[in-house]
């Protein structure tokens, strides 16, 4: 049954429909930008780019976490990699974004440094365990989606007494980018798609404002074509209308309070924080940190870690593709000094990434 349901989202008849419906009901420039890597893949992916109205214009937003990790984030990766008492666990697609001067997790790997690729923030309790005479720092990357299982980690880690666990906590809440993004004329963004994951943790209301304060439409969405034709047309219906409120065409997954427990062990363990996001800069409330009452897991306390913004990577336009105000292909690395074999930028790092998803699918 539940096969059958996400094959209807599939139905290229039903995808022609819902761009017949569009071409009909547009009757403006619309640009709208999705902010979810997945969403970012399963557009080129799917082909929707080449097929949706001119008159539907895509910005690829800073959706995937690895791409926003800012260089000074990874300045802070290797400088704990560079400690002999430190062991480094962390997500593999974490190991070729560059911080300053192009250096990457790999190139400290590499080089000696202790850093184990783990596929679950549990595997670093292990590690601990197992290492009782080193520090295990596990590197906290991603958006709301994965805070509250990292969270969950940290209480395991309390209850177990693995004192030599860390978290490096760079996590980054969505919303407050939006609202950034949104005042930056330079975009100038008619409609959100929303990320489906995050989503089903926070809910559609952490996302209110985008209608209320600034009149704009703003959709949860899938992944599949037709949740993305589905959400299109929502946008142009309400933009017709002139009267906002977020809505959920993902309600197969979404709720409209997502998951109250998981968003609960979040802000036991976080407090909300100022954060730096790539190509963006500081932005105040949009990140998470080890709270008061878990500060003996924080890896950034534990060492005096210091982030100090520090310049773009020369010639790298991902500052300018994250925030929608260039194509990937218009960047002069794009394909050239910059492609997945040999990525210079975060954009072509991550199988999220604008860059990668536009290099693998030959966006014309």
């Amino acid at each position: 049954m539940t096969l059958k349901l996400l094959d209807q989202f599939k139905n290229p008849e039903l995808s022609k429909t819902l761009l017949e419906r569009l071409r009909e009901e547009i009757d403006g420039e619309l640009r709208f930008m999705e902010v979810c890597g997945t969403h970012t893949v399963a557009i080129f992916r799917s082909g929707l780019h080449s097929v949706l109205p001119e008159e539907l214009i895509h910005l690829s937003g800073p959706g995937c976490p690895v791409c926003v990790t800012h260089e000074s984030e990874v300045n802070a990766f290797l400088d704990l990699a560079a400690r002999d008492d430190v062991i480094l666990a962390t997500f593999g697609d974490l190991m070729k974004v560059p911080g300053e001067k192009g250096h990457c997790l790999k190139n400290a790997q590499a080089d000696g440094a202790r850093v184990k690729v783990i596929y679950s923030p549990f595997d670093a309790l292990t590690l601990a365990r197992e290492n009782p005479g080193d520090t295990i720092v596990f590197l906290g990357v991603g958006f709301e989606t994965t805070a509250p299982t990292i969270a969950a980690t940290i209480k395991m880690a309390r209850e177990q007494g693995l004192d030599n666990f860390k978290v490096l906590s760079f996590h980054k809440l969505v919303p407050p980018a939006l609202e950034v993004l949104i005042n930056d004329p330079e975009t100038a963004i008619d409609g959100f798609i929303l990320p489906g994951h995050v989503s089903t943790v926070i809910g559609i209301h952490p996302y209110d404002f985008i209608c209320e304060k600034y009149a704009k439409p703003a959709v949860v969405t899938g992944f599949e074509p037709v949740d993305i034709l589905q959400s299109l047309l929502m946008m142009v219906r309400d933009r017709k209308k002139g009267s906002f409120k977020v809505e959920n065409q993902y309600q197969r997954a979404v709720s409209e309070n997502g998951n109250p427990k998981a968003v609960e062990v979040m802000e036991e363990v976080f407090t909300a924080s100022d954060a730096l996001w790539r190509g963006i800069g500081m932005i105040p409330g949009s990140g998470l940190e080890i709270g008061e009452a878990y500060e003996s897991f924080d890896a950034k306390k534990a060492f005096g870690l210091k982030i100090e913004e520090c310049p773009p990577l020369p010639g790298c336009k991902c500052g300018e593709v994250l925030k929608g105000k260039m194509r990937p292909d218009q960047c002069p690395l794009f394909a050239k000094a910059c492609n997945p074999a040999s990525p210079v930028g975060p954009c072509m790092v991550s199988t999220e990434g604008s860059c990668a998803a536009y290099f693998k699918y030959k966006v014309d």
